[in-house]
């Protein structure tokens, strides 16, 4: 079996490492500065699972197999507003459970929100990825991974020899890739976690913004389905979604200034939740 270059290990466990260790960090940081709560992120670690990984992966096990599905412009309408509905849908309702269950809800549980959803999505589908990746590599590389494949036999023996081998044909800056997208995807899930906490806990004028997070989430999404369309390639991908990623940042940033709602410094903890 080909041997997997020392590079593209090298570029694999980088993108775990983003995956992984930005969100960790991004949370401690937050934690230790503005005190956001704990329990704003673990509400954003099971919107996600739930909403996103769970309800509407059930909803394209159904839709995905009509005819209809198989028309590309269908698809991607489809598959870019399915993932905003639902993962904002997810903050919505988050945020209402917390508004009921707890008082004195600060802007710093938007940013605990944001680290849970974006971080376990950023975790689940590129960290450990990349750390299955580094494992098969390294078996690959070192020869043992034959002795996984002498207790495989017929059409499973098949698929793994594929998956193995495939991730020889990879090109060694795609495993970066990965990682990078992940620092913007969190960029993007923060913001829209801001976007939706103030139509939440703001006042009733400012409810469109969860439509409107809808909307970006939607748009946010249609590089990726291109992309997997064959529309667009990787690198216009990533660079799509990356200046996406600081547009959006810098509306969010301008929308809070003129909305107002203060970040809670460490020593009013009294006011968080």
């Amino acid at each position: 079996m080909t041997q997997i270059p020392l590079l593209s290990i090298v570029c694999m466990a980088l993108s775990a490492l983003l995956s992984i260790g930005l969100p960790i960090g991004l949370f401690i940081g937050f934690r230790r500065k503005y005190h956001a709560p704990f329990i704003a992120l673990m509400a954003g670690i099971t919107g996600f699972t739930l909403f996103a990984l769970t309800l509407e992966r059930g909803v394209h096990s159904i839709v995905l197999q009509s005819t209809v599905a198989q028309n590309r412009v269908f698809f991607v309408v489809y598959a870019v507003l399915m993932a905003g509905i639902f993962e904002e849908s997810a903050r919505f309702i988050a945020y209402h459970l917390l508004k009921k269950k707890f008082t004195g809800i600060t802007l710093n549980a938007a940013l605990a929100y944001g680290v849970g959803h974006g971080g376990i999505e950023a975790i689940l589908l590129t960290g450990l990825t990349m750390i299955n990746n580094i494992v098969i590599s390294v078996m690959i590389n070192t020869g043992s991974i034959e002795t996984v494949l002498a207790s495989l036999e017929g059409a499973t023996l098949e698929q793994a020899k594929v998956q193995f081998s495939s991730l020889a044909t990879v090109a060694t800056p795609q495993f970066l890739i990965g990682g990078i997208e992940r620092v913007f995807a969190i960029g993007i899930q923060l913001s829209l976690s801001v976007l939706v906490f103030y139509a939440v806990f703001g006042t009733k004028r400012r409810q469109w913004l969860y439509p409107l997070a809808i909307l970006i989430h939607a748009l946010f999404d249609i590089p990726a389905v291109l992309y997997q369309v064959q529309v667009l390639n990787l690198v216009t991908t990533e660079v799509l979604t990356g200046v996406f990623c600081i547009a959006l940042i810098t509306v969010t940033l301008r929308i809070h200034q003129n909305f107002g709602t203060p970040l809670t410094p460490t020593k009013a903890k009294s006011n968080t939740i």
